[in-house]
């Protein structure tokens, strides 16, 4: 090994280990040079083997050892169709030719990703409390700097950077009190019942952690809608509870019906113990908007079940069609009187992320529950606090969220121009993908009253099915696939949302702005006529 005349001499488990990886590598190692020859002794051969074969010993964690919930777990807005169309991308910069010159991810709502400018207030607020010196800047309006300076009073050393207390600032959590009173008519909303969140999904998987409990037929049943968002599934799956799926209505707009409700329950009490209800509203991938009536019957149907509530109303924002109204589990809970107010568990979520926001990457959320056991909110509490903090960051968004310029203010007039322009923008984008589709033959889109997804259902021919099958894959996925490499477009196949057996869907984001959203429609349009016209 170079070590001079004794070779591996005073050294051997040094050279050796040098001589196991040249090996490896396909090498020769070096040795004692005599007469333009290397040569290594058979001891160090057998020695460099046994260390290599124990370099090469069988891992710890492996596939069949792995957490069996972790493995279980499936998230289709990121599946298979996703790392594809990353692939497609590194060739497209490798300048190997497709049909197009771009991928559109049309898979998952992530506004600024789709172009979508960020509101200016709240960047202007977040980078004043991240960069406190700014405040001393004329370039920044006085009612951001007084509303970054009071969230800089509630963190530690008056900076972003500090650990919050696990719930959140409080003074956030008092702002989002108040933003609920507002939005709901004066219905009282307590700061101690607001959980700030990283994102809405960090809360609904809290709050299912502590839900879900028993063994074999008393283990926690999940009601959950579907087509759902895969959240919803995989935190089951990773949780070791039992989803309980009830279908909503596709020939009524995705209504939701109490008497599938009742379906559902009622076979699920065979095999587990129901007592979680999901809703989403407005939906996703679905689109539909419940009216009141609708709200009202789902919580007659929790009270008279014990079933505690979870209502996902991230989109409460984004409601387009004229009729459609969103309300709260809340306030619509309130309303129905002290019985049911007083008895009703319900937690409900919101987020940065969606509405006319669209930050998804601050992660910011809160969640509320009303009628929680005094000892379960300390439970909650302390689960909470593994997780030390929300991002402090996304904590400042949420509070822009809920306490936005008001008349009077300096930064009101920009703040309403660019929040009803956004607004205004995806109403027209949802008629426009509605219609479109609707043109399409062998395509039904249903209206989007709000969300920001079209999920409409396609007309897959028996030869397609038979093609997908033999490929091993899901008839959607494969339409989706051949959607993908013909055309660039990424959307996400209705199987990884659920549907009624026999039916094809899929999910596209309605956020590319309007000119490329027409140019996606039409790929789209021409895509499916000739996939027809292969498989007919």
């Amino acid at each position: 090994c170079g070590r001079g005349p004794g070779g591996c001499q005073g050294g051997r488990t040094d050279m050796a280990l040098r001589c196991a990886a040249s090996l490896a590598a396909g090498r020769q190692p070096r040795g004692p040079r005599r007469e333009g020859t290397v040569r290594w002794s058979s001891a160090a051969k057998a020695s460099a083997v046994k260390i290599n074969e124990k370099a090469s010993r069988e891992k710890i964690l492996t596939l069949e050892s792995m957490n069996p919930q972790v493995k279980a777990v499936e998230y289709a807005v990121r599946g298979p169709i996703v790392l594809k169309a990353g692939e497609i991308e590194k060739e497209l910069r490798k300048g190997i030719k497709k049909p197009f010159t771009e991928v559109i991810k049309a898979n998952i709502g992530d506004a600024h990703a789709m172009g979508q400018r960020p509101i200016t207030f709240l960047r202007q607020v977040v980078a004043l409390c991240t960069y406190p010196n700014l405040l001393d800047s004329p370039s920044f309006p006085e009612d951001a700097k007084k509303r970054a300076r009071r969230i800089l009073q509630g963190c530690g050393g008056n900076s972003l950077g500090s650990y919050t207390a696990s719930q959140g600032i409080n003074c956030i959590r008092e702002d989002v009190a108040s933003y609920i009173e507002r939005r709901d008519g004066g219905v009282p909303a307590d700061p101690d019942n607001i959980y700030l969140t990283t994102g809405a999904s960090d809360g609904i998987s809290a709050i299912l952690k502590i839900l879900i409990s028993g063994g074999g037929k008393s283990r926690t049943g999940v009601m959950i809608p579907i087509p759902q968002y895969p959240l919803y599934s995989a935190a089951i799956s990773e949780l070791d509870a039992i989803q309980v799926n009830y279908y909503l209505d596709e020939e009524n707009c995705w209504a939701l019906n109490v008497n599938e409700l009742r379906r559902a329950l009622n076979e699920a009490k065979a095999y587990c113990n129901p007592k979680v209800l999901c809703i989403i509203n407005p939906g996703n991938p679905t689109g539909q908007v419940q009216n009141r009536k609708c709200i009202e019957d789902v919580i007659h149907f929790a009270w008279e079940e014990k079933l505690f509530l979870l209502a996902d109303e991230v989109y409460q924002d984004n409601v387009y069609s004229e009729g459609c109204q969103f309300h709260s589990f809340k306030k619509i809970l309130y309303e129905m009187g002290p019985e049911y107010y007083n008895n009703v568990e319900l937690a409900s979520f919101h987020s940065t992320s969606k509405g006319y926001m669209g930050e998804c990457g601050y992660r910011g959320g809160y969640m509320e529950v009303i009628n929680l056991h005094p000892e379960i909110k300390g439970q909650l509490v302390k689960l909470l606090s593994v997780r030390l903090c929300p991002p402090v960051s996304g904590q400042a968004a949420m509070d822009i969220v809920v306490n936005p310029p008001v008349p009077g203010e300096e930064s009101y007039a920009q703040f309403i121009k660019e929040k009803e322009s956004v607004l205004n923008n995806l109403a027209k984008k949802a008629k426009l993908t509605e219609d479109m589709f609707n043109k399409i033959p062998g395509v039904h889109c249903n209206p989007l009253q709000g969300a920001m997804y079209a999920f409409p259902r396609i007309f897959i021919p028996s030869k397609a099915i038979e093609e997908a099958e033999a490929h091993k894959m899901a008839p959607d996925m494969f339409y989706c696939m051949k959607l993908l490499e013909e055309t660039g477009i990424c959307v996400v196949p209705g199987s990884g949302f659920g549907q009624r057996e026999g039916t094809y869907h899929f999910r596209m984001t309605i956020l590319p702005p309007v000119e490329k959203l027409k140019i996606l429609l039409e790929k789209v349009k021409d895509f499916h006529i000739k996939f027809l016209e292969k498989y007919a």
